[in-house]
């Protein structure tokens, strides 16, 4: 067995008893004053549907920051796939990242391109082959309702359109782990239920997806695992899980 056979052993079987995502004993703290995470520990494993609840300021964004690798921990480890996020090289990042699909509440769209090449952009990132991303980019925008609007500039989508080609971005490149940062906050009812719609989809079709959310009639009806934070700690870890009121 070559050294990069055994690593990738290594790295599956750590995921396969500890998670594809795990974080163990994490605090991070800035310089302005207390810490945003206080000795969070958490595994998420293959396949799951989970939901990261809290008020602002419980450190769900710092979470999130640390499993893209745009922050370190302070203390602690913080493994995705296998990897020890602090001993990745700065090279070794975008690499993680392919990993990892991530939806944002602001879309973060080419707002001078259109659909296509909105989606297309993310498989260029990785150099997928030009005939690839012709076959690739219609089949996940069929994926996720936008078929006829692979021509359209996103400014000229509603909302829900434009989370819809956030999200067939995020996952062009067939992501193992798709991180959804508060997916519905712009959008309205009907629309939120129809992208949680699709999230719940593609976690069907393998995908493990984590969803940072304030929304707590789509949390109680979905009843998936629950993880809620308060001031930089989970308080709470449920499967089958609702929105817990915030009591001092």
């Amino acid at each position: 067995m070559t050294r990069k056979e055994e690593l990738r052993k290594r790295q599956e079987q750590f995921i396969e008893e500890r998670g594809v995502i795990c974080l163990d004993n994490v605090s991070k703290s800035y310089s302005t004053g207390s810490p945003a995470l206080n000795g969070i520990s958490l595994n998420i494993h293959r396949g799951e549907f989970v939901f990261i609840v809290g008020d602002s300021g419980s450190g769900k964004s710092t979470l999130i920051r640390l499993l893209l690798r745009e922050l370190t921990a302070t203390s602690g480890q913080v493994c995705v796939m296998g990897r020890d996020l602090a001993k990745l090289r700065r090279r070794e990042i975008p690499k993680l990242r392919r990993n990892l699909g991530v939806v944002f509440q602001d879309f973060r769209l080419l707002n001078d391109r259109n659909v296509y090449e909105n989606v297309a952009f993310a498989q260029r990132i990785v150099e997928t082959p030009s005939r690839e991303i012709r076959r690739n980019v219609p089949a996940i925008l069929a994926t996720v309702g936008l078929a006829g609007k692979y021509k359209a500039k996103t400014r000229q989508l509603s909302g829900g359109e434009q989370q819809r080609v956030a999200l067939a971005r995020a996952l062009i490149n067939n992501p193992s782990i798709l991180l959804a940062d508060e997916p519905t906050g712009n959008l309205d009812p009907k629309n939120s239920w129809e992208i949680m719609k699709l999230l719940e989809e593609i976690n069907e079709a393998g995908t493990t997806v984590v969803v940072v959310t304030h929304n707590r009639e789509i949390v109680n009806a979905m009843q998936k695992r629950v993880v809620t934070m308060k001031k930089g700690v989970i308080i709470s870890d449920e499967e089958e899980g609702a929105y817990i009121d915030d009591e001092d």
